[in-house]
């Protein structure tokens, strides 16, 4: 019953829709209707402006983060799923989330909050890998991409050296979530159409 719970609460943490919330109580916008249509934080960029778009991106990333430290919790205690399952849950709640009818985002800043949670030098890694290709791209979904592959070629190394496979299937897992929800920026990309961001 216990693990029953604890996978429910990492859903329903993965499935705060805060780019759409935000944007409705605060901008009296649904952001579904504008932009992408994505309920992530570069159409909360694009629509909204930076002061919403770093709040969406860290409650996005906090909501990964949050759904692997819930063992941590006297109450789930006694749980014994592993904490990289919550944040898989975690992370499957934010492209499904049942609280904006199962359409969310692309899952990027929250894979980012659960690798937060677990292993704090890939997530630093990750974070100057993601600045630099952004830098050179111009491109957020081709940076996530990037930082996606990487991550993969970072925990296979890590497993062939320490034998850790929680961490290679999860971030296996996440990067394919990741690529299969940007597949139609890999279309615009081939096509050269894929928007490039602005002053950075």
């Amino acid at each position: 019953m216990i693990n029953a719970l604890i996978i429910i609460c990492a859903y329903l943490i993965g499935s705060i829709p805060s780019a759409l919330w935000i944007g409705k109580i605060f901008y009296k916008t649904d952001i579904r209707q504008q932009g992408s249509g994505n309920l992530g934080t570069t159409n909360t960029f694009r629509v909204l402006g930076k002061k919403p778009g770093i709040a969406v991106l860290l409650i996005d990333i906090l909501k990964g983060t949050a759904a692997v430290l819930l063992p941590l919790l006297p109450f789930f205690a006694d749980s014994t799923v592993h904490p990289l399952f919550l944040g898989v849950i975690a992370a499957a709640g934010h492209m499904f989330p049942i609280f904006a009818s199962f359409r969310g985002g692309k899952a990027v800043a929250t894979s980012g909050g659960v690798i937060l949670g677990y292993n704090l030098p890939l997530f630093l890694i990750l974070i100057i890998v993601f600045v630099i290709a952004l830098k050179l791209t111009k491109m957020v979904s081709l940076s996530s991409m990037i930082v996606s592959a990487v991550a993969v070629i970072y925990v296979i190394v890590h497993w062939m050296l320490t034998g850790e496979y929680a961490l290679l299937i999860l971030v296996v897992v996440l990067a394919g979530f990741i690529f299969y929800r940007h597949r139609e920026n890999i279309k615009r990309i081939k096509a050269g159409t894929e928007p490039k961001i602005k002053g950075f």
